[in-house]
């Protein structure tokens, strides 16, 4: 099996000064070499085939965006092997550059104040684009969004969802084998967010393109995702599918209860004002038993709760008779509390 992206055994440390505190601290640092050692990335491996969309998963500090800078050759690892495209990323910064493209969250790679489409020239330029292939991409654009009105808007005047949308697009635009986004729809609403994800889904799909994406929205990962790999304190903790992650939690299920008419026209503190309550009851009735509560977009109260020690119909027969609910549903457990309870239990 041939592969685009090998890390075999891949490890990173960072040194880190101890520093001290005050303006006296300041000056001792200025010369101190008291260091300590923080392993980022602590033997990771794994191989990625042309045509996967793999999640990247972890949480804040995890070593995902260490892993990232490693395979696109901005940091070279500390130990172990990595492989793109049959190269090692480090010692062939330029070629490699050439054969992939990059969008990190916010922090757009588009020329401000031109227009989109001067940009999109000056990206033909620098990676030597073929005419045909360049007219070909844009035709391929204009196809699956409507781009032609963003092409004559500079960058600065653009929404930050147009601004990723172009982005997104200036990342495939020379036809790389591989890319990789980093947090894609942060900060975006529904809508874009629908939108951005049903754009990667089919440049992937017309492209064969391989696409790395780290996120911590869920959405991202269940629209897009065949395989995810989790990833905390630098070690990795699974990498398979997500509905075989799900097997492990069969016990949970999902309890949503929604206690006000219409609770997406409520403001966000009274969102979390309701989850509280609904929290508060449950605690108040099962202190020993495992929950965990979240909000969803459209508002509703989300319960986890593992059926191996408290029957969800108990749970909602208490809510029931202690406060008003209006509509009730029952989901299997959702890809972002299997993800939350890998973080939080390892």
């Amino acid at each position: 099996m041939e592969y685009v992206i090998e890390l075999k055994n891949v490890d990173k440390e960072f040194k880190v000064l101890n520093r001290h505190e005050g303006l006296k601290g300041s000056f001792q640092d200025l010369f101190s070499r008291d260091y300590r050692i923080v392993k980022a990335v602590n033997d990771v491996s794994m191989q990625i085939k042309p045509g996967e969309i793999v999640g990247y998963l972890g949480p804040n500090g995890a070593g995902k965006s260490t892993t990232i800078k490693m395979m696109t050759g901005v940091l070279k690892p500390s130990a172990g092997e990595i492989l793109v495209n049959g190269k090692i990323p480090y010692k062939n910064r330029t070629a490699n550059s050439q054969n992939i493209g990059v969008v990190f969250g916010q922090r757009s790679q588009l020329w401000w104040s031109l227009p989109l489409i001067e940009s999109f020239k000056l990206l033909k330029d620098i990676y030597s684009i073929p005419d045909q292939q360049y007219k070909d991409m844009l035709t391929l654009y204009e196809s699956l969004v409507d781009i032609k009105s963003l092409y004559s808007k500079p960058v600065r005047q653009m929404s930050l969802g147009q601004r990723t949308l172009s982005d997104i697009l200036a990342a495939f635009l020379h036809n790389p084998p591989i890319v990789f986004l980093d947090e894609p729809t942060i900060g975006l609403d529904v809508s874009m967010k629908a939108k951005i994800r049903n754009l990667i889904k089919a440049l992937n799909k017309e492209k064969n393109t391989t696409v790395i994406l780290t996120t911590h929205d869920m959405g991202d990962v269940d629209a897009l995702c065949e395989r995810i790999v989790i990833i905390d304190k630098g070690t990795m903790l699974y990498d398979n599918d997500i509905e075989h992650l799900r097997q492990f939690f069969g016990a949970y299920r999902t309890l949503l209860v929604k206690t006000k008419k219409h609770p997406e026209e409520l403001s966000e503190d009274e969102k979390n004002a309701e989850l509280v309550q609904v929290e508060n009851f449950v605690k108040e009735a099962f202190p020993d038993k495992d929950f965990t509560f979240t909000l969803t977009e459209e508002g509703w109260c989300s319960i986890l709760i593992d059926e191996s020690q408290v029957r969800l119909m108990k749970i909602l027969h208490h809510l029931q008779e202690n406060m008003k609910i209006y509509d009730v549903r029952l989901e299997e457990i959702s890809t972002e509390s299997v993800i939350r309870k890998i973080y939080d239990e390892h």
